[in-house]
């Protein structure tokens, strides 16, 4: 019986091991992955909820310790998210144009995958705000909770915007929509444009690496020296924009800072993005020779097989032990006190395997939303991320198998 789990987990590392086809470029999963783990562990680092005069709002301790902005440089990770689904989205569309698949029955299994996870996020929320609204809840409160769990949204519907548009974006130069974005922040920071108009930047700024990724699915952007010029370049630029130019340091956003480098994206960001997407194009090879282990190919498999689940939900568990623990302990260090200090740090770094779990259990709940087919009228291509694929021969058990 000791050895039970042991086995277990060898029996699903070879499950993994047998449904990956030969050809599979594993390190696009791990970037994938690697892209919303950085996300995820970004927030729930930079991320705390504190109460003042019975309100819970927002706080980070980025605000109060602007010296450890270079900790955003290591977990705002959005730039090697769109990489690779430019890359995988220009690949797909490119097949699907190869057998003859309509362009609508493709979007379609493109999206389907993206968006029927939100679908059980946003019902559970909603019976979740109509409880607290009648038991009495604030409605700042309400708006720090709703904004936590909806404000993620923004990226899939950029990112949908942009998968939508492959077959427009697939052969478009990377340095258009870096124009446009230098552009923008001249006319907002240099001649007092309005505000409003930094919003170009949104589609602009992810378009980037997104169309980094598709120049890489029709054989560009290959080379280890593209790599070194994106990494060196892209670092060299955000340095001389956060020193000479004055955006901020931090490449998130931070509650009370006049300019965000990332809602809207700044040129700062932008750059930032290039250095990462650079890094990603040297680590691609390397990542794929690690992952030959069948173990650690295991691990990013799993990952991917529930990304969007686990990128939807882990404000929620984050939110759900915040709340257990106050009506539980009351106040608790590294949850419910001001980040104004290494000992607020240390604390919160205790939390995060508490965190994981609690994501864990929502990704058991939830996951199956992720994997349910699209019905549609026609052949189609596999939607973006894994999905549980049968295996040969005896149907009624599921392997796994990670998809572009």
């Amino acid at each position: 019986m000791r050895n039970a789990p042991r086995a277990a987990a060898a029996a699903l590392v070879r499950r993994v091991q047998t449904a990956t086809p030969p050809g599979r470029d594993r390190a696009t999963d791990a970037l994938r992955g690697f892209a919303i783990l950085g996300v995820v562990l970004g927030h729930w680092l930079v991320t705390a909820l504190i109460t003042d005069s019975g309100t819970l709002h927002g706080a980070s301790p980025l605000q109060r310790m602007p010296h450890l902005a270079p900790i955003s440089w290591l977990f705002q990770t959005l730039a090697v998210f769109f990489l690779v689904g430019g890359e995988v989205a220009a690949r797909s569309h490119r097949a699907a144009r190869a057998r003859g698949t309509a362009y609508r029955h493709w979007l379609h299994a493109r999206l389907h995958r993206l968006f029927r996870p939100v679908a059980a996020l946003l019902t559970v929320w909603a019976a979740a705000t109509a409880a607290m609204l009648a038991a009495g809840v604030g409605p700042d409160t309400l708006h720090t909770l709703l904004k936590l769990v909806l404000s993620p949204l923004w990226f899939l519907l950029v990112f949908a915007a942009l998968t939508a548009a492959t077959p427009l974006t697939a052969r478009l130069h990377p340095l258009w929509p870096c124009a446009v974005v230098l552009l923008t922040d001249v006319l907002r920071f240099g001649l007092d444009a309005p505000a409003w108009l930094g919003w170009l930047n949104l589609p602009a700024g992810w378009l980037v690496p997104f169309c980094l990724g598709a120049a890489r699915a029709r054989g560009a952007a290959h080379r280890p020296r593209t790599g070194w010029a994106l990494l060196l370049g892209g670092a060299a630029a955000t340095a001389l924009l956060i020193v000479l130019a004055g955006y901020p340091a931090a490449m998130v956003g931070v509650p009370g800072a006049a300019v965000s480098n990332l809602n809207p994206p700044t040129l700062a960001a932008v750059a930032f993005g290039l250095a990462q997407c650079g890094a990603a194009l040297l680590l691609h090879g390397p990542l794929n020779r690690l992952l030959r282990r069948p173990a650690a190919w295991a691990a990013v498999a799993l990952l991917n097989l529930s990304a969007m689940t686990v990128f939807l939900w882990h404000q929620t568990a984050m939110m759900a032990v915040t709340a257990t623990a106050w009506f539980l302990a009351g106040p608790l260090p590294g949850l419910h006190t001001l980040p104004d200090g290494p000992a607020w740090i240390l604390a919160r770094l205790a939390w995060l395997p508490v965190f994981a779990a609690v994501l864990l259990l929502c990704r058991a709940a939830f996951a199956g939303h992720e994997h349910r087919r699209p019905r549609r009228p026609g052949p189609a291509p596999a939607a973006p991320g894994p999905v549980p694929a049968a295996r040969e021969g005896n149907p009624g058990r599921a392997a796994v198998v990670p998809r572009a």
